[in-house]
């Protein structure tokens, strides 16, 4: 029997237990197969192309069937050689010129070489390249100091920035770096991100939407080949329906647990994971027009939210009151002299007052559920119940995470005054270089959504990245942090910490501070 015919009978026997537990049965009685993971999933993923996608939902998925040049550590964030067996940085932080891995073969068979990875990175940055339409690219952003990527061997790649940035070789180890199959975007073009293939541990078997997308074991990896044999990752967008199939035994992982459900995982059968990482939920604030065009009506949104209780009572203390734009995760750069804006609704009244609002009018963006997006309807009416007791008139719309993305992504101008939003990143030039800058606007191509402009923070962050001291960057970012905690462009709300839950059958599961799902390593007894 081929590995695809015993997968896909195996995989029938884990959709027959998800019946079993959906009925009722018990975890014993609706036992998915040994060998193979079932994992359940927030969401259905936008796509399985990496350079085409934004969420930590799909991002679960697509580490494990790509890998990049390089990768984080296990347990780090730290930066350690992938398919780049080694590398070497000229003494200005311009060129780089990486070693690539002999012997790499993509999933569909063909090679993995230097100009495999021309391919990649000029697909991404050159409008002119034959399969740039083949994007969008929205987090090519990652690689704008690229100046050139040219195969100076068969095995040998050399990428020189137009200045030092700082991080480069971070955001070469997130998914927006991971290598696609040339050979698979020439013949599907458009569709590729239907039809995934990468170098990684697993390879891609089917996507059933809306049902599962199945991975087989890679037998060939070049890292070892997997302990499992197959991973079914399941959209289950209900975060109730998540827990009781996890409960029954219709999935092996759960990730981002509801808080309210954490206490049903402690007894036996069950393992919870927690991982602190950097994490940051806010609320986007229309600074272009309506009330938020005021950073007084801002400040007011601020003070008026009680972000304690909100942690405390409906995150059942999974989570800190965030302080500004940088998670507390990146210690080196963090702020610690920044206090949270309090709970204070007579402030919030004065401010508005000030402002010459009398109940504003507002618009508010809530998904029923995504990545990072922790208990997002709960966490929406408790705001809106705060900032209408102070005098605001809250219409909340709400969508399915992905329509949700549709919404905001493109920016709220004409649309909406607030969106509930979660960035989990890798480096703290991340987020605010990709959505606070006055050049991220989305008609740019960043995540500016709300239309924040302060050319303050514009030039700290264009130096901060191109600054080669660790120490100077982290005074830059620190400064950044004060000027927009005051201007206010979101509610800065909690940094959460992830979780995950496990059944006894699982072994060697571990959280990591990326936020990404690494499964190679994994048994399913």
């Amino acid at each position: 029997m081929t590995l695809l015919s015993l997968t896909r009978r195996r995989m029938l026997a884990a959709t027959a237990a998800t019946a079993l537990a959906l009925g009722g049965l018990t975890a014993a009685q609706a036992q998915t197969p040994p060998g193979v993971l079932v994992v359940g999933q927030i969401a259905e993923p936008q796509a399985l192309d990496p350079h085409a996608v934004t969420a930590v939902n799909d991002f679960r998925i697509l580490m494990n069937v790509y890998d990049g040049l390089v990768r984080y550590a296990s347990g780090t964030l730290e930066v350690e050689p992938a398919l780049a067996s080694d590398w070497t940085i000229s003494d200005d932080g311009t060129v780089y010129t990486f070693t690539l891995r002999d012997g790499v073969s993509f999933h569909d068979g063909s090679p993995f070489d230097a100009e495999a990875v021309v391919f990649n990175f000029e697909r991404m940055l050159n409008e002119d390249h034959p399969y740039h339409d083949t994007g969008p690219f929205p987090l090519s952003f990652f690689f704008s100091a690229v100046e050139s990527v040219e195969a100076t061997g068969e095995m040998e790649v050399t990428f020189t920035l137009n200045a030092p940035y700082a991080p480069f070789l971070s955001n070469l180890a997130y998914p927006t770096g991971l290598i696609v199959s040339p050979a698979a975007v020439m013949d599907h073009g458009s569709d590729f991100g239907r039809n995934p293939s990468g170098t990684g541990p697993f390879t891609f078997t089917e996507w059933r939407s809306n049902e599962a997308v199945v991975v087989e074991a890679n037998p060939d990896y070049w890292d070892g080949a997997p302990e499992l044999e197959a991973v079914i990752f399941r959209p289950i967008t209900d975060a109730n329906t998540r827990t009781a199939e996890m409960l029954a035994g219709g999935i092996d992982v759960m990730v981002e647990v509801p808080p309210v459900a954490l206490g049903e995982f402690q007894g036996d059968g069950f393992t919870v994971h927690e991982q602190a990482g950097p994490h940051v939920w806010f609320l986007i604030l229309n600074a272009l027009e309506g009330p938020f065009a005021d950073v007084r009506v801002r400040q007011a949104a601020n003070y008026a939210i009680n972000k304690e209780a909100i942690v405390n009572d409906v995150l059942e203390g999974t989570a800190e009151v965030a302080a500004g734009p940088t998670p507390p995760a990146f210690a080196w750069a963090y702020n610690e002299e920044l206090e949270p804006y309090p709970y204070d609704p007579d402030r919030a009244r004065e401010l508005l007052a000030e402002a010459g609002m009398e109940n504003p009018e507002i618009t508010f963006y809530v998904t029923e559920g995504g990545s990072g997006m922790l208990d997002p309807i709960a966490m929406g009416t408790a705001m809106q119940a705060d900032l209408e007791a102070v005098g605001f008139e809250v219409t909340i719309e709400t969508y399915e995470w992905n329509t949700f993305l549709g919404e905001v992504n493109p920016g709220l101008e004409g649309k909406a005054d607030a969106a509930q939003m979660s960035w989990m990143t890798n480096d703290p030039d991340t987020l605010p270089y990709l959505a606070l800058r006055t050049a991220a606007w989305p008609d740019e191509g960043g995540f500016n959504s709300g239309y924040y402009s302060n050319p303050e923070v514009d030039a700290l962050l264009e130096e901060a990245r191109t600054a080669t001291d660790q120490d100077r960057r982290a005074e830059l970012y620190r400064e950044m942090q004060v000027i927009v905690q005051e201007d206010a462009p979101w509610v800065f709300v909690a940094n959460w910490v992830q979780n995950a839950v496990t059944s006894d059958r699982v072994e060697g599961f571990q959280l990591e501070p990326s936020f990404f799902l690494l499964l190679d390593d994994v048994v399913k007894n």
